[in-house]
């Protein structure tokens, strides 16, 4: 193990969490994670990580503490209290927020951090599980540009496009607009796959040809086997992007933006959740639009 990199505590080991860290232990850092499931812990450690018990223990001798939980709430378990990471690092050591929350909590969180000599950034990802474990992610991050400079190296081993998009809260603000492109898009995607199939076209036939053409999306690309054989697995769950959507919602209104498509389609996967799909993959906006269509799914 090389001895110039820094040591690593990663905090939350889950779709995402689990392939990002497991591959800056193949880049050579040494990784110490802690989760509260045993068999991720489990799966770090036969991938050459150490597990902690405790947040206390994971960060304690951590040089970078990066974390990748569900949203704003569990960042602020994590982040604060007596048995949190703000209590428990050394001054100096740099701590990069990977989930993706609200970006007031972003922000926030620096400023509490400042006051113990830690230094934060928040560092958003899209690229899903597929673009986790093939370390193609899309890293936005939001920080000062010489904290940025140092996580950079670490970032290449996560990620392929890596941008410093402004100060803190930044790289949530650009992720909301990600999560907002997105969701619209598989609504597109969903759509057009009803109409295609109702058409009585050869499905698979016309989404090579669409993506191959203006209407080719990574989106298409990513879920295009999803919607031709209905697998739905969570790669990112409805529960999630219904989080996201809030976000971007909320956001655009305290800055005065409208989004009179992005609105719609945060019902809609408002409605998919309420219906019981929120486990599902996003790509299963899709059985939303075949319920308007009539089919029984």
């Amino acid at each position: 193990m090389s001895k110039t990199l820094p040591k690593i505590a990663w905090i939350g080991l889950g779709i995402m969490g689990s392939p990002m860290s497991e591959n800056l232990i193949k880049a050579g850092y040494d990784v110490t994670g802690h989760t509260l499931e045993q068999a991720k812990l489990d799966r770090l450690a036969a991938a050459g990580g150490t597990a902690a018990p405790s947040i206390a223990e994971a960060v304690r001798d951590a040089d970078v503490v990066i974390t990748m939980v569900p949203a704003s709430p569990q960042v602020e378990a994590i982040a604060y209290g007596p048995d949190g990471i703000l209590e428990n690092v050394r001054p100096g050591t740099l701590l990069i927020d990977m989930s993706s929350i609200t970006p007031g909590t972003s922000i926030d969180l620096a400023a509490a951090a400042e006051e113990k000599g830690v230094r934060v950034l928040d560092a958003p990802v899209s690229g899903g599980e597929a673009g986790a474990v093939e370390a193609v992610l899309s890293i936005m991050v939001g920080g000062d540009q010489a904290d940025f400079d140092e996580a950079k190296p670490l970032f290449e081993a996560l990620g392929k496009t890596i941008v410093l998009c402004g100060p803190h809260g930044s790289g949530q603000t650009v992720k909301a607009a990600n999560q907002l492109i997105v969701a619209v898009n598989i609504q597109a995607c969903a759509e057009a796959v009803v109409f295609l199939e109702k058409s009585g076209v050869d499905l698979a036939a016309a989404l090579d040809v669409l993506n191959g053409g203006l209407a080719g999306s990574t989106v298409l690309t990513r879920k295009k086997d999803n919607f031709l054989n209905r697998d739905f697995a969570p790669g990112f769950r409805i529960d999630l992007h219904h989080k996201d959507m809030g976000i971007v919602t909320d956001a655009a209104r305290s800055v005065g933006a409208a989004l009179p498509v992005g609105a719609v389609v945060a019902q809609l996967v408002a409605s998919l959740r309420a219906q019981g799909d929120g486990g599902l993959d996003h790509s299963a906006l899709l059985r939303s639009v075949e319920r308007l269509s009539g089919a029984q799914v």
